[in-house]
């Protein structure tokens, strides 16, 4: 499942160089870690510790990406032959985390290890008595959500295949193309207005989180001709909207949000590294209908499809030196330019482990570049989760998971 070639040894490369997107987060991060976590919350009795590291060691010899590090002075991913299981699964005991906010600061505010193992880690996180979260940790500078998901059923799952559809590459379009250049350009513009989101950071994150069905968000977007994806977006630019008129009783402008897209080929599956890239749209927190938000978003990401933005900002990164790429890339989702990262992951079916099935499952990430908020929609089976993760100075969004909550139901409503 990994497209690299094999050492003279058999083994895998002693070493892989770092790509553009690998390099942005590093410099993003100004060469510390940027956390990704993979969290799976499960009612139930949790397994021990010893099983959980006994399934770890079991696996991780046969994922490729954990066998690596991050050698940040030369700026490539050094193999490491001898994994200790010990040092990279461990617990925690939460009890009064009733919503998993406090395993998601957690998770984000632990030091990520940099003493010359892979950047990657599992907890075993007690929650409420009959509660429980198994978390997969790892450093953006290594891997992508995308990528983190393949890697945490791989490691956690009974069964270990499966994951999101990986992308096969097709041509850019010029369209494509010349939209993808007009966002490079703007990226060495002025500053965007984002008065909701614009302010100095404090530098610690909050995280909070929604579910609901899945089956609710895909009958939405049959009703009107959208993606699961276009529906969050839309309930995302309402409760903004909201947010905003309820903190200052003004109507936000449109919002400029990074919107992450994976290119993670076939074969790449569990490749280290990022294999993903950005678009930026508006989302229309000046909308007072959110039938006419949800139009406007279903208009603005068929553009992004129909022009296949995916491919030409790959082409485009692969074209242009790395530092240069890389540079670019931080400036593209850097909290002068945009809100911040607004991304989607469908997990697939529910991860289970040792017979018992994850009710949730979460992807997040920390904030870095002056970015204040990271929202991603997490599907996993028949639920969808939304995460916020925010710096501390905006004190009331964790307000926004329930208000994109109401914005589904007024969508309902028509």
């Amino acid at each position: 499942m990994l497209r690299l070639g094999l050492g003279k040894d058999g083994r895998l490369p002693p070493s892989v160089t770092m790509g553009t997107v690998d390099v942005a987060f590093h410099l993003a991060a100004r060469g510390g870690p940027l956390p990704v976590v993979f969290a799976f919350a499960f009612d139930g009795g949790p397994p021990t510790l010893d099983s959980v590291r006994a399934r770890v060691a079991e696996r991780a010899h046969g994922v490729p990406a954990l066998h690596y590090r991050i050698a940040r002075e030369s700026r490539r991913f050094r193999r490491v032959d001898r994994i200790a299981v010990d040092r990279h699964v461990h617990e925690a005991w939460l009890p009064e985390d009733t919503d998993g906010s406090a395993t998601g600061r957690l998770m984000l505010s632990r030091p990520v290890g940099a003493d010359g193992r892979p950047p990657w880690e599992v907890w075993l996180v007690h929650g409420p008595a009959g509660r429980h979260t198994l978390c997969y940790r790892t450093d953006h500078a290594f891997q992508d959500g995308v990528g983190a998901a393949y890697t945490a059923r791989a490691l956690l799952g009974d069964d270990p295949t499966g994951g999101p559809a990986p992308r096969p590459r097709r041509l850019p379009t010029a369209a494509g193309i010349a939209a993808t250049l007009g966002d490079v350009a703007g990226a060495f513009g002025a500053s965007t207005a984002k008065p909701a989101f614009d302010g100095v950071c404090t530098g610690r994150v909050d995280v909070c989180h929604a579910d609901t069905p899945l089956a609710r968000l895909r009958a939405l977007g049959r009703a009107h001709g959208a993606t699961v994806t276009d529906v969050y977006l839309a309930a995302l630019s309402q409760a903004v909207r909201t947010w905003h008129l309820k903190e200052t009783g003004a109507v936000h402008p449109p919002l400029p949000v990074a919107i992450p897209m994976s290119v993670r080929a076939p074969g790449e599956e569990q490749a280290p590294g990022n294999r993903m890239i950005t678009a930026r749209i508006l989302l229309p927190c000046d909308e007072e209908s959110p039938q006419r938000a949800l139009a406007r978003v279903k208009e603005a990401m068929n553009g992004l499809r129909a022009a296949r933005r995916r491919d030409s900002m790959r082409v485009l990164l692969a074209a242009t030196p790395r530092s240069a790429g890389a540079r670019i890339g931080v400036r593209l989702v850097h909290g002068r330019r945009v809100a911040g990262p607004v991304s989607s992951v469908d997990f697939g079916p529910a991860l289970v482990h040792q017979g018992l099935t994850a009710r949730r499952a979460a992807v997040y990430t920390s904030v870095a570049s002056g970015i204040r908020s990271v929202v991603t929609l997490t599907s996993q089976h028949d639920t969808a989760c939304l995460t916020v993760v925010h710096d501390e100075a905006l004190r009331t969004a964790d307000e926004l998971p329930d208000l994109w909550l109401a914005a589904l139901l007024e969508l309902e409503r028509g």
